[in-house]
């Protein structure tokens, strides 16, 4: 991975690091002005289902950074590719099922990501 790939993988990390948190220790404080659209009076009623959420978006983020540290280029290349991927199939399907801005968020950045690891960027 050249440095642009690097900088994507880390972006993207960051990212799920962010919403890791908004998830897991936020969700009914800062979490209310991040998703405008969810009712109200729902964020402490799926407070615990949010916090599983944000949990594994934390392996997402943990995957992305490990694959930063992997000294052997093609491994960390390939572990790469692999959570950037799974990202990109979870901004598909949240924007499917949830809402179209999750394509955006989440899926453009990791796309961005497959396409400076794969070329080498």
């Amino acid at each position: 991975m050249e440095i642009i790939g690097k900088i994507l993988v880390a972006l993207v990390a960051l990212i799920h690091v962010y919403v890791l948190w908004l998830e897991m220790f936020a969700w009914t404080t800062r979490a209310r002005k991040v998703f405008r659209n969810f009712p109200e009076d729902m964020f402490a009623k799926t407070k615990a289902m949010a916090a599983n959420q944000g949990l594994y978006n934390g392996f997402l983020a943990a995957g992305l950074i490990w694959s930063l540290f992997i000294t052997e280029a093609e491994w960390g290349a390939n572990t790469a590719m692999f959570f950037l991927a799974c990202v990109c199939v979870a901004g598909v399907y949240g924007a499917a099922t949830v809402q179209k801005k999750i394509f955006y968020v989440q899926a453009v950045p990791a796309l961005l990501g497959i396409a400076a690891v794969y070329f080498n960027f």
